[in-house]
């Protein structure tokens, strides 16, 4: 990361909005993912991107420094479709998502970059064709876009809920209500930045949870978002008190257990992007997930 920098707002608005006024390399929606990692004060304070700025407010940050043009890499992936607009991708577990600190090659965007043709630009020049993203723990199905015009109206799908994501996940402990809506808003934590939480203030968060199978104290779960927030199955089932199995950032990784999430991206449902064809797919979960959960027989 850049140095630490300390601006007044000269005008007045959203932040992220007011922050790519005063940067003018920096994109709206880059000045919003600044923000969401929790590189942006609002007068001392941790803020969010909607947050209204007022002129004079005192806005600090840290911009990330420079990296070098992404490059193909020949990295395998089990890709179940690609028709020139949408590419649907069985991603393993254990595979970053997009370039971070840390991880600057092996990851599922220059895997994709391997893949050949073009790639949509609306993410970002560090996440091309990144429609949505999975932790690197989680395995299971992604969807990436190689046009804007694909991606942008994915992205609206994902926005107004009628882009269906379904997850299988092993929780420790057991639901007593077999169907139920988890709800509870969702932000950083306020002490913790690296992590979210259920908190009041955060934004509106729905989990459909259906118990599909109950071995001793262990329990298989389908969970279907009904919005997208970062790391929500997660929180949503640690509030509950029954954390994802593997998980050592909202639960605690027992000796005997898998060193990866039990969390998995299982069904994707969409329409297509160009001519509106309802499209579906299904992973089955990888050897460890069926692994764990057959030795809990």
């Amino acid at each position: 990361m850049g140095p630490a920098r300390r601006r007044l707002a000269s005008g007045q608005g959203r932040l992220d909005r007011v922050l790519a006024e005063l940067e003018e390399d920096l994109s709206r929606s880059a000045a919003a993912r600044l923000v969401r990692e929790g590189l942006v004060t609002l007068n001392g304070r941790s803020a969010r991107p909607s947050d209204t700025v007022a002129e004079g407010d005192v806005i600090e940050y840290r911009l990330p420094e420079p990296e070098a043009p992404l490059s193909a890499e020949a990295i395998p992936l089990r890709v179940l479709h690609d028709d020139g607009a949408v590419v649907v991708v069985d991603k393993p577990a254990g595979m970053v998502v997009h370039p971070a600190p840390g991880h600057r090659s092996g990851t599922l965007v220059h895997a994709l970059l391997g893949l050949g043709g073009q790639w949509s630009s609306v993410g970002g020049t560090d996440r091309p064709g990144i429609v949505h993203r999975l932790d690197r723990e989680t395995s299971g199905l992604i969807l990436a876009a190689r046009t804007d015009a694909a991606h942008l109206r994915l992205a609206a799908q994902l926005r107004d809920r009628t882009l269906s994501r379904v997850y299988l996940a092993v929780v420790r402990g057991g639901l007593t209500i077999p169907d139920q809506v988890l709800e509870g808003p969702i932000g950083r934590h306020p002490r913790d930045r690296t992590r979210m939480a259920v908190i009041p203030g955060g934004r509106p968060a729905r989990t459909r949870v259906r118990v599909l199978e109950r071995r001793g104290a262990h329990t298989l779960l389908q969970c279907e978002l009904e919005s997208g927030r970062t790391h929500q199955i997660r929180v949503h089932l640690a509030a509950l008190g029954q954390p994802v199995v593997g998980d050592a950032v909202y639960g605690r990784r027992r000796p005997h257990d898998p060193d990866r999430l039990m969390l998995h991206a299982w069904r994707l449902r969409f329409r297509h992007p160009t001519d509106g064809r309802e499209m579906a797919f299904e992973a089955p979960p990888p050897a460890d997930f069926v692994a764990f959960w057959e030795a809990l027989r």
